[in-house]
Protein backbone atom coordinates (compact mmCIF):
# COMPACT_ATOMS: atom_id res chain seq x y z
CA UNK A 1 0.00 0.00 0.00
CA UNK A 2 1.03 3.59 -1.28
CA UNK A 3 0.27 6.53 1.40
CA UNK A 4 -1.53 9.45 -0.67
CA UNK A 5 1.48 11.52 0.29
CA UNK A 6 3.93 10.31 -1.64
CA UNK A 7 2.36 11.34 -4.78
CA UNK A 8 2.52 15.04 -3.53
CA UNK A 9 6.45 14.97 -3.54
CA UNK A 10 5.89 13.40 -7.07
CA UNK A 11 4.35 16.49 -8.68
CA UNK A 12 5.61 19.33 -6.92
CA UNK A 13 8.65 18.29 -8.48
CA UNK A 14 7.24 18.35 -11.99
CA UNK A 15 6.51 22.05 -11.40
CA UNK A 16 3.22 22.26 -12.52
CA UNK A 17 2.52 25.97 -11.83
CA UNK A 18 5.01 25.84 -15.56
CA UNK A 19 3.72 23.30 -17.11
CA UNK A 20 3.38 24.60 -20.34
CA UNK A 21 6.72 23.55 -22.59
CA UNK A 22 6.90 25.59 -25.73
CA UNK A 23 10.79 25.58 -27.47
CA UNK A 24 12.09 23.11 -24.90
CA UNK A 25 11.21 25.70 -21.84
CA UNK A 26 8.54 25.66 -19.33
CA UNK A 27 6.53 28.47 -18.76
CA UNK A 28 3.42 29.79 -16.50
CA UNK A 29 0.09 30.14 -18.67
CA UNK A 30 -0.72 33.03 -20.17
CA UNK A 31 -4.77 32.81 -18.76
CA UNK A 32 -3.09 31.99 -15.03
CA UNK A 33 -3.80 29.15 -13.60
CA UNK A 34 -6.35 25.85 -13.02
CA UNK A 35 -6.79 23.44 -10.08
CA UNK A 36 -6.68 19.76 -11.01
CA UNK A 37 -8.21 17.43 -8.11
CA UNK A 38 -7.94 13.78 -7.35
CA UNK A 39 -11.26 12.12 -8.01
CA UNK A 40 -10.84 9.57 -5.36
CA UNK A 41 -10.91 12.32 -2.70
CA UNK A 42 -11.85 15.63 -4.40
CA UNK A 43 -9.04 16.86 -2.98
CA UNK A 44 -6.90 19.10 -5.02
CA UNK A 45 -3.31 18.18 -5.98
CA UNK A 46 -1.99 20.56 -8.45
CA UNK A 47 -2.44 24.24 -9.42
CA UNK A 48 -1.23 23.93 -13.05
CA UNK A 49 -0.66 26.71 -15.60
CA UNK A 50 -3.65 27.91 -17.76
CA UNK A 51 -2.59 28.34 -21.34
CA UNK A 52 -4.11 30.71 -23.63
CA UNK A 53 -4.89 31.69 -27.49
CA UNK A 54 -1.10 33.20 -27.37
CA UNK A 55 0.32 30.26 -25.95
CA UNK A 56 -1.13 28.21 -28.47
CA UNK A 57 0.28 30.16 -31.59
CA UNK A 58 3.95 30.25 -29.32
CA UNK A 59 3.65 26.27 -29.49
CA UNK A 60 2.90 26.85 -33.20
CA UNK A 61 5.96 28.69 -33.74
CA UNK A 62 8.02 26.70 -32.10
CA UNK A 63 7.02 23.25 -33.82
CA UNK A 64 7.54 25.09 -37.17
CA UNK A 65 11.20 26.26 -35.90
CA UNK A 66 11.86 23.05 -34.97
CA UNK A 67 10.27 20.87 -38.07
CA UNK A 68 13.60 21.27 -40.58
CA UNK A 69 15.79 20.26 -38.21
CA UNK A 70 13.59 16.97 -36.78
CA UNK A 71 12.55 15.93 -39.96
CA UNK A 72 15.86 16.31 -41.70
CA UNK A 73 17.21 13.85 -38.81
CA UNK A 74 18.15 10.63 -40.01
CA UNK A 75 15.70 7.59 -39.27
CA UNK A 76 17.91 6.23 -36.90
CA UNK A 77 18.78 9.31 -34.69
CA UNK A 78 14.97 9.23 -34.41
CA UNK A 79 14.75 5.85 -33.74
CA UNK A 80 16.95 5.81 -31.03
CA UNK A 81 15.27 8.75 -29.12
CA UNK A 82 12.46 7.36 -29.15
CA UNK A 83 13.95 3.87 -27.62
CA UNK A 84 15.45 5.89 -24.75
CA UNK A 85 12.45 7.24 -23.92
CA UNK A 86 10.89 3.62 -23.65
CA UNK A 87 13.66 2.52 -21.17
CA UNK A 88 13.12 5.96 -19.37
CA UNK A 89 9.48 5.29 -19.12
CA UNK A 90 9.77 1.90 -17.54
CA UNK A 91 12.75 3.02 -15.36
CA UNK A 92 10.37 5.38 -14.27
CA UNK A 93 7.40 3.38 -14.02
CA UNK A 94 6.32 3.88 -10.18
CA UNK A 95 6.49 7.59 -10.20
CA UNK A 96 3.89 7.35 -13.48
CA UNK A 97 1.54 5.22 -11.70
CA UNK A 98 1.16 7.23 -9.13
CA UNK A 99 0.88 10.37 -11.18
CA UNK A 100 -1.78 8.89 -12.82
CA UNK A 101 -3.96 6.90 -9.96
CA UNK A 102 -3.64 10.69 -8.43
CA UNK A 103 -5.12 12.75 -10.99
CA UNK A 104 -6.95 10.18 -13.07
CA UNK A 105 -8.10 7.74 -9.94
CA UNK A 106 -7.33 4.64 -11.66
CA UNK A 107 -6.28 1.17 -9.43
CA UNK A 108 -2.67 1.24 -9.51
CA UNK A 109 -3.24 -2.22 -11.23
CA UNK A 110 -5.06 -0.30 -14.00
CA UNK A 111 -2.37 2.63 -14.03
CA UNK A 112 0.96 0.36 -14.13
CA UNK A 113 -0.66 -1.66 -16.99
CA UNK A 114 -1.35 1.98 -19.01
CA UNK A 115 2.46 2.52 -17.74
CA UNK A 116 3.75 -0.59 -20.01
CA UNK A 117 1.05 -0.10 -22.87
CA UNK A 118 1.94 3.63 -23.10
CA UNK A 119 5.82 2.93 -22.91
CA UNK A 120 5.32 0.52 -25.96
CA UNK A 121 4.31 2.80 -27.90
CA UNK A 122 8.23 4.48 -28.09
CA UNK A 123 9.24 0.73 -28.56
CA UNK A 124 7.39 0.25 -31.44
CA UNK A 125 7.75 3.26 -33.40
CA UNK A 126 11.19 3.75 -32.90
CA UNK A 127 11.07 -0.04 -34.70
CA UNK A 128 9.16 1.68 -37.41
CA UNK A 129 10.85 4.89 -37.45
CA UNK A 130 13.54 3.04 -39.53
CA UNK A 131 10.83 1.20 -41.76
CA UNK A 132 9.87 3.72 -44.12
CA UNK A 133 7.70 1.93 -47.34
CA UNK A 134 8.29 3.20 -51.04
CA UNK A 135 8.15 1.79 -54.20
CA UNK A 136 10.17 1.76 -57.50
CA UNK A 137 8.75 0.44 -60.37
CA UNK A 138 8.42 1.46 -64.35
CA UNK A 139 5.21 2.76 -66.18
CA UNK A 140 3.26 0.09 -68.10
CA UNK A 141 3.87 2.60 -71.56
CA UNK A 142 7.70 2.14 -70.67
CA UNK A 143 10.37 4.99 -70.86
CA UNK A 144 9.30 6.32 -66.99
CA UNK A 145 10.03 5.22 -64.08
CA UNK A 146 7.67 6.22 -60.95
CA UNK A 147 9.83 6.32 -57.71
CA UNK A 148 7.10 6.67 -54.71
CA UNK A 149 8.07 7.98 -51.16
CA UNK A 150 7.04 9.37 -47.95
CA UNK A 151 7.65 12.35 -45.96
CA UNK A 152 6.37 14.14 -42.84
CA UNK A 153 2.99 15.99 -43.16
CA UNK A 154 4.39 18.98 -40.87
CA UNK A 155 3.17 20.41 -37.68
CA UNK A 156 0.53 18.30 -35.99
CA UNK A 157 -1.92 19.11 -33.15
CA UNK A 158 -2.10 16.48 -31.02
CA UNK A 159 -5.60 16.40 -28.74
CA UNK A 160 -5.99 13.74 -25.53
CA UNK A 161 -8.66 12.55 -23.21
CA UNK A 162 -8.28 11.86 -19.82
CA UNK A 163 -8.99 8.19 -19.12
CA UNK A 164 -5.50 7.55 -20.68
CA UNK A 165 -3.72 10.27 -20.03
CA UNK A 166 0.09 8.21 -20.66
CA UNK A 167 -0.90 6.12 -23.36
CA UNK A 168 -3.39 8.05 -25.31
CA UNK A 169 -0.32 10.53 -25.36
CA UNK A 170 2.44 7.98 -26.59
CA UNK A 171 0.50 6.73 -29.26
CA UNK A 172 0.23 10.05 -31.02
CA UNK A 173 3.33 11.49 -30.07
CA UNK A 174 5.43 8.45 -30.91
CA UNK A 175 4.43 7.87 -34.46
CA UNK A 176 4.54 11.46 -35.25
CA UNK A 177 7.93 11.85 -34.01
CA UNK A 178 8.65 8.59 -35.76
CA UNK A 179 7.44 10.11 -38.98
CA UNK A 180 9.88 13.39 -39.07
CA UNK A 181 6.61 15.71 -37.64
CA UNK A 182 6.95 18.12 -34.83
CA UNK A 183 4.19 18.36 -32.39
CA UNK A 184 1.80 20.82 -30.14
CA UNK A 185 -0.06 18.48 -27.53
CA UNK A 186 -2.95 19.52 -25.58
CA UNK A 187 -3.92 17.18 -22.56
CA UNK A 188 -6.79 17.10 -20.86
CA UNK A 189 -7.98 19.72 -18.24
CA UNK A 190 -8.24 16.56 -15.83
CA UNK A 191 -5.13 15.39 -16.27
CA UNK A 192 -2.08 17.63 -17.13
CA UNK A 193 0.36 15.66 -15.03
CA UNK A 194 1.06 12.22 -16.73
CA UNK A 195 1.46 14.47 -19.82
CA UNK A 196 4.35 16.80 -18.27
CA UNK A 197 6.03 13.86 -16.86
CA UNK A 198 6.10 12.17 -20.59
CA UNK A 199 7.04 15.53 -21.98
CA UNK A 200 10.15 15.55 -19.38
CA UNK A 201 11.09 12.13 -20.74
CA UNK A 202 11.25 12.77 -24.19
CA UNK A 203 13.30 16.07 -23.69
CA UNK A 204 15.21 14.05 -21.67
CA UNK A 205 15.55 11.51 -24.24
CA UNK A 206 16.78 13.95 -27.06
CA UNK A 207 13.59 15.06 -28.32
CA UNK A 208 15.33 18.86 -29.24
CA UNK A 209 13.73 21.82 -28.40
CA UNK A 210 10.31 22.73 -29.91
CA UNK A 211 9.68 18.99 -31.60
CA UNK A 212 7.16 18.48 -28.78
CA UNK A 213 5.29 21.29 -26.97
CA UNK A 214 2.86 21.20 -24.55
CA UNK A 215 -0.07 23.74 -23.35
CA UNK A 216 -2.87 22.72 -20.44
CA UNK A 217 -5.74 25.04 -20.73
CA UNK A 218 -9.15 25.26 -19.98
CA UNK A 219 -9.47 27.15 -22.98
CA UNK A 220 -9.74 23.68 -25.00
CA UNK A 221 -11.93 24.98 -27.86
CA UNK A 222 -10.19 28.00 -28.13
CA UNK A 223 -6.55 26.57 -28.21
CA UNK A 224 -7.59 23.69 -30.43
CA UNK A 225 -9.39 26.10 -32.69
CA UNK A 226 -6.07 28.55 -32.97
CA UNK A 227 -4.59 25.26 -34.02
CA UNK A 228 -6.96 24.27 -36.72
CA UNK A 229 -7.22 27.98 -38.44
CA UNK A 230 -2.96 28.61 -38.58
CA UNK A 231 -2.02 27.37 -41.82
CA UNK A 232 1.04 26.27 -40.63
CA UNK A 233 -0.66 23.01 -38.66
CA UNK A 234 -0.91 20.23 -41.20
CA UNK A 235 -2.24 17.58 -39.13
CA UNK A 236 -5.21 17.02 -36.48
CA UNK A 237 -4.94 13.89 -34.21
CA UNK A 238 -8.27 13.68 -32.11
CA UNK A 239 -8.88 11.32 -29.02
CA UNK A 240 -12.64 12.12 -27.71
CA UNK A 241 -16.24 12.31 -27.98
CA UNK A 242 -18.03 12.20 -31.17
CA UNK A 243 -19.75 14.92 -31.08
CA UNK A 244 -16.57 17.04 -30.29
CA UNK A 245 -14.81 14.85 -33.01
CA UNK A 246 -17.50 15.67 -35.61
CA UNK A 247 -17.08 20.14 -34.88
CA UNK A 248 -13.15 19.46 -35.36
CA UNK A 249 -13.61 17.86 -38.61
CA UNK A 250 -15.70 21.03 -39.84
CA UNK A 251 -13.21 23.34 -38.54
CA UNK A 252 -10.46 21.02 -40.38
CA UNK A 253 -12.12 21.28 -43.31
CA UNK A 254 -12.01 24.72 -43.74
CA UNK A 255 -8.52 24.35 -44.52
CA UNK A 256 -8.35 20.46 -45.69
CA UNK A 257 -5.95 19.86 -42.85
CA UNK A 258 -5.08 16.05 -42.52
CA UNK A 259 -7.72 14.85 -39.39
CA UNK A 260 -7.12 11.06 -37.47
CA UNK A 261 -10.03 10.89 -35.35
CA UNK A 262 -10.44 7.95 -32.40
CA UNK A 263 -14.19 8.65 -31.05
CA UNK A 264 -17.03 7.37 -29.27
CA UNK A 265 -17.40 3.51 -28.70
CA UNK A 266 -20.43 1.13 -27.76
CA UNK A 267 -18.98 -1.80 -27.94
CA UNK A 268 -20.89 -5.39 -27.97
CA UNK A 269 -19.82 -8.58 -26.41
CA UNK A 270 -21.45 -11.67 -27.73
CA UNK A 271 -21.87 -15.13 -26.10
CA UNK A 272 -22.47 -17.96 -28.06
CA UNK A 273 -24.40 -20.95 -26.93
CA UNK A 274 -21.14 -22.76 -26.82
CA UNK A 275 -19.05 -20.55 -25.37
CA UNK A 276 -16.55 -21.40 -22.11
CA UNK A 277 -18.47 -19.36 -19.83
CA UNK A 278 -15.77 -19.30 -17.59
CA UNK A 279 -13.67 -17.60 -19.95
CA UNK A 280 -16.37 -15.57 -21.34
CA UNK A 281 -16.67 -14.37 -18.47
CA UNK A 282 -12.72 -13.70 -17.51
CA UNK A 283 -12.96 -11.50 -20.43
CA UNK A 284 -15.56 -9.35 -20.11
CA UNK A 285 -14.38 -8.22 -15.99
CA UNK A 286 -11.15 -7.31 -18.33
CA UNK A 287 -13.66 -6.21 -21.09
CA UNK A 288 -16.16 -4.13 -18.97
CA UNK A 289 -14.65 -3.10 -15.79
CA UNK A 290 -10.91 -2.03 -16.68
CA UNK A 291 -10.90 1.39 -15.49
CA UNK A 292 -14.28 1.17 -13.96
CA UNK A 293 -15.46 1.03 -17.23
CA UNK A 294 -14.58 4.29 -18.38
CA UNK A 295 -12.53 3.38 -21.74
CA UNK A 296 -13.56 3.86 -25.58
CA UNK A 297 -13.06 0.12 -26.15
CA UNK A 298 -15.02 -0.73 -23.02
CA UNK A 299 -17.43 -4.01 -23.35
CA UNK A 300 -20.90 -1.28 -23.08
CA UNK A 301 -23.56 -4.19 -24.30
CA UNK A 302 -23.79 -7.85 -23.64
CA UNK A 303 -25.55 -9.86 -26.06
CA UNK A 304 -25.59 -13.64 -24.22
CA UNK A 305 -27.61 -16.45 -26.08
CA UNK A 306 -30.63 -17.19 -24.34
CA UNK A 307 -29.68 -20.71 -23.38
CA UNK A 308 -26.42 -19.78 -21.40
CA UNK A 309 -27.52 -16.31 -20.36
CA UNK A 310 -28.25 -17.46 -16.78
CA UNK A 311 -25.41 -19.27 -16.54
CA UNK A 312 -23.08 -16.78 -17.45
CA UNK A 313 -24.63 -14.20 -15.29
CA UNK A 314 -23.83 -16.34 -12.53
CA UNK A 315 -20.47 -16.73 -13.47
CA UNK A 316 -19.91 -13.09 -14.42
CA UNK A 317 -21.66 -12.00 -10.60
CA UNK A 318 -19.38 -14.43 -9.06
CA UNK A 319 -16.20 -12.38 -10.41
CA UNK A 320 -18.07 -9.08 -9.90
CA UNK A 321 -18.76 -9.85 -6.91
CA UNK A 322 -15.20 -9.79 -6.08
CA UNK A 323 -13.95 -6.62 -7.57
CA UNK A 324 -13.25 -4.27 -4.62
CA UNK A 325 -13.89 -0.58 -5.27
CA UNK A 326 -12.24 1.97 -3.46
CA UNK A 327 -9.09 5.22 -3.53
CA UNK A 328 -6.10 3.38 -5.40
CA UNK A 329 -3.70 3.06 -2.45
CA UNK A 330 -6.08 0.44 -0.67
CA UNK A 331 -5.37 -1.30 -3.48
CA UNK A 332 -9.29 -1.42 -4.93
CA UNK A 333 -9.69 -2.76 -8.20
CA UNK A 334 -11.89 0.07 -9.17
CA UNK A 335 -11.73 3.66 -8.67
CA UNK A 336 -13.77 6.42 -9.12
CA UNK A 337 -15.21 8.04 -11.57
CA UNK A 338 -13.41 11.08 -13.48
CA UNK A 339 -16.18 13.47 -11.91
CA UNK A 340 -19.05 13.67 -9.93
CA UNK A 341 -20.88 14.99 -12.95
CA UNK A 342 -19.82 11.97 -14.76
CA UNK A 343 -20.71 9.66 -11.56
CA UNK A 344 -24.05 11.43 -11.66
CA UNK A 345 -24.87 10.30 -15.44
CA UNK A 346 -24.09 6.77 -14.88
CA UNK A 347 -26.64 6.02 -11.56
CA UNK A 348 -29.08 8.12 -14.05
CA UNK A 349 -28.78 5.49 -16.54
CA UNK A 350 -29.02 2.74 -14.22
CA UNK A 351 -31.91 4.07 -12.92
CA UNK A 352 -33.25 4.76 -16.23
CA UNK A 353 -32.65 1.18 -17.10
CA UNK A 354 -34.76 0.10 -14.24
CA UNK A 355 -37.37 2.19 -15.20
CA UNK A 356 -37.65 0.81 -18.58
CA UNK A 357 -37.71 -2.88 -17.00
CA UNK A 358 -34.50 -3.90 -16.42
CA UNK A 359 -33.32 -5.74 -13.35
CA UNK A 360 -30.69 -5.31 -11.10
CA UNK A 361 -29.02 -8.86 -10.67
CA UNK A 362 -25.52 -7.31 -8.78
CA UNK A 363 -24.51 -4.37 -7.25
CA UNK A 364 -21.26 -3.68 -5.49
CA UNK A 365 -20.93 -1.17 -2.69
CA UNK A 366 -19.84 1.95 -2.60
CA UNK A 367 -16.68 2.98 -0.45
CA UNK A 368 -16.55 4.76 2.69
CA UNK A 369 -14.82 7.54 0.63
CA UNK A 370 -15.47 10.95 -0.61
CA UNK A 371 -14.35 10.41 -4.13
CA UNK A 372 -16.97 10.05 -7.18
CA UNK A 373 -17.31 6.53 -6.49
CA UNK A 374 -20.01 4.16 -8.30
CA UNK A 375 -20.00 0.22 -7.30
CA UNK A 376 -20.22 -2.27 -10.58
CA UNK A 377 -24.05 -3.15 -11.37
CA UNK A 378 -25.16 -6.20 -13.42
CA UNK A 379 -28.65 -5.80 -15.18
CA UNK A 380 -30.63 -8.54 -16.60
CA UNK A 381 -33.85 -8.69 -18.53
CA UNK A 382 -32.70 -5.95 -20.35
CA UNK A 383 -34.75 -4.80 -23.98
CA UNK A 384 -32.77 -4.91 -27.00
CA UNK A 385 -34.04 -1.08 -27.74
CA UNK A 386 -33.37 0.15 -24.29
CA UNK A 387 -31.31 3.59 -23.73
CA UNK A 388 -28.64 1.89 -21.69
CA UNK A 389 -27.74 -0.49 -24.86
CA UNK A 390 -27.74 2.69 -27.42
CA UNK A 391 -25.66 5.20 -25.03
CA UNK A 392 -22.47 4.38 -24.32
CA UNK A 393 -22.48 4.01 -20.60
CA UNK A 394 -18.53 4.77 -20.37
CA UNK A 395 -18.64 3.23 -16.30
CA UNK A 396 -18.91 -0.16 -14.79
CA UNK A 397 -22.09 -1.31 -15.74
CA UNK A 398 -23.27 -4.37 -17.64
CA UNK A 399 -26.41 -4.48 -19.51
CA UNK A 400 -26.96 -8.03 -20.61
CA UNK A 401 -29.75 -8.87 -23.03
CA UNK A 402 -30.60 -12.42 -24.85
CA UNK A 403 -30.67 -13.36 -28.58
CA UNK A 404 -31.57 -16.30 -30.31
CA UNK A 405 -30.38 -16.54 -33.74
CA UNK A 406 -27.12 -14.93 -35.81
CA UNK A 407 -29.19 -12.99 -38.04
CA UNK A 408 -31.48 -11.40 -34.88
CA UNK A 409 -27.77 -10.77 -32.61
CA UNK A 410 -25.79 -9.21 -36.01
CA UNK A 411 -29.36 -7.00 -36.34
CA UNK A 412 -28.74 -5.80 -32.57
CA UNK A 413 -25.53 -5.63 -32.51
CA UNK A 414 -24.87 -3.10 -35.97
CA UNK A 415 -27.75 -1.28 -35.53
CA UNK A 416 -25.63 1.26 -33.61
CA UNK A 417 -24.23 3.98 -35.22
CA UNK A 418 -21.05 3.36 -33.42
CA UNK A 419 -18.17 0.92 -34.43
CA UNK A 420 -14.78 0.88 -32.75
CA UNK A 421 -14.55 -2.20 -31.24
CA UNK A 422 -16.48 -5.96 -30.19
CA UNK A 423 -15.87 -9.37 -28.53
CA UNK A 424 -17.26 -12.53 -29.40
CA UNK A 425 -16.76 -15.49 -27.08
CA UNK A 426 -17.68 -19.05 -28.96
CA UNK A 427 -15.64 -22.45 -29.00
CA UNK A 428 -16.46 -22.99 -32.47
CA UNK A 429 -13.73 -20.69 -34.12
CA UNK A 430 -15.38 -20.95 -37.32
CA UNK A 431 -18.71 -19.56 -35.80
CA UNK A 432 -16.52 -16.76 -34.00
CA UNK A 433 -14.60 -15.59 -36.86
CA UNK A 434 -18.00 -15.41 -39.23
CA UNK A 435 -20.02 -13.24 -36.55
CA UNK A 436 -16.74 -11.35 -35.82
CA UNK A 437 -16.46 -10.50 -39.74
CA UNK A 438 -20.06 -9.25 -39.85
CA UNK A 439 -19.90 -7.47 -36.72
CA UNK A 440 -19.81 -3.56 -37.66
CA UNK A 441 -16.23 -2.76 -35.55
CA UNK A 442 -13.08 -1.82 -36.77
CA UNK A 443 -11.57 -4.70 -33.69
CA UNK A 444 -12.59 -7.43 -32.37
CA UNK A 445 -12.00 -9.68 -29.33
CA UNK A 446 -12.03 -13.29 -30.36
CA UNK A 447 -12.00 -15.34 -27.19
CA UNK A 448 -10.47 -12.48 -25.16
CA UNK A 449 -11.49 -9.20 -23.32
CA UNK A 450 -8.93 -7.12 -25.10
CA UNK A 451 -8.02 -5.46 -28.42
CA UNK A 452 -5.53 -2.77 -27.65
CA UNK A 453 -1.86 -3.48 -29.03
CA UNK A 454 0.56 -1.01 -30.42
CA UNK A 455 1.65 -3.78 -32.98
CA UNK A 456 -2.60 -3.66 -34.37
CA UNK A 457 -4.07 -1.27 -36.14
CA UNK A 458 -6.73 1.01 -33.43
CA UNK A 459 -9.54 2.65 -34.79
CA UNK A 460 -13.37 2.25 -35.29
CA UNK A 461 -16.19 2.89 -38.06
CA UNK A 462 -18.95 4.76 -38.54
CA UNK A 463 -19.47 7.28 -36.18
CA UNK A 464 -16.10 5.79 -34.08
CA UNK A 465 -13.75 7.76 -35.67
CA UNK A 466 -10.97 7.89 -39.11
CA UNK A 467 -7.90 6.41 -39.37
CA UNK A 468 -5.52 4.32 -37.38
CA UNK A 469 -3.29 4.35 -34.24
CA UNK A 470 -0.38 2.16 -34.14
CA UNK A 471 0.69 -0.46 -36.06
CA UNK A 472 2.58 0.77 -39.47
CA UNK A 473 -0.89 2.32 -40.34
CA UNK A 474 -0.15 4.49 -37.31
CA UNK A 475 3.00 5.57 -38.95
CA UNK A 476 1.14 6.60 -42.36
CA UNK A 477 -0.97 9.06 -40.38
CA UNK A 478 1.74 11.43 -40.04
CA UNK A 479 2.90 11.01 -43.60
CA UNK A 480 2.31 12.30 -47.08
CA UNK A 481 2.84 10.20 -49.78
CA UNK A 482 5.19 11.50 -52.60
CA UNK A 483 6.21 10.04 -56.56
CA UNK A 484 8.68 11.32 -58.78
CA UNK A 485 8.11 10.53 -62.56
CA UNK A 486 11.70 9.87 -63.93
CA UNK A 487 12.44 10.27 -67.65
CA UNK A 488 14.24 7.33 -68.62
Amino acid sequence: MTDRSQRLPHIDKLDPAHALVIAGERRAGADGTFEVDDPATTDTIATVANGGVADATAAVDAATAAFPEWSGTAPRERSDVLRRAYEAMLDDKDRLVELISAENGKSRADAAGEVVYAAEFFRWFSEEAVRHDGGYAEAPAGGVRNLVTHKPVGVAALVTPWNFPAAMATRKLAPALAAGCTTVLKPAAETPLTALAVSDLLHEAGVPAGAVNLVPTLDAAGVVSTWLSDERVRKISFTGSTGVGRVLLRQAADRVVNASMELGGNAPFVVAEDADLAAAADGAIIAKFRNAGQACTAANRFYVHHSVAERFLEELTARTARLRVGPAETGADLGPMITRRAADRVEAAVEQAVAEGATVRFRGERPDAAGYFVPPVLLGDVAPDASIVADEIFGPVAPVVVWGTEAELLEMTNASEYGLAAYVFSRDLQKAIRIAEALDAGMVGVNRGLVSDPSAPFGGVKQSGLGREGAREGLKEFQETQYFSVGW
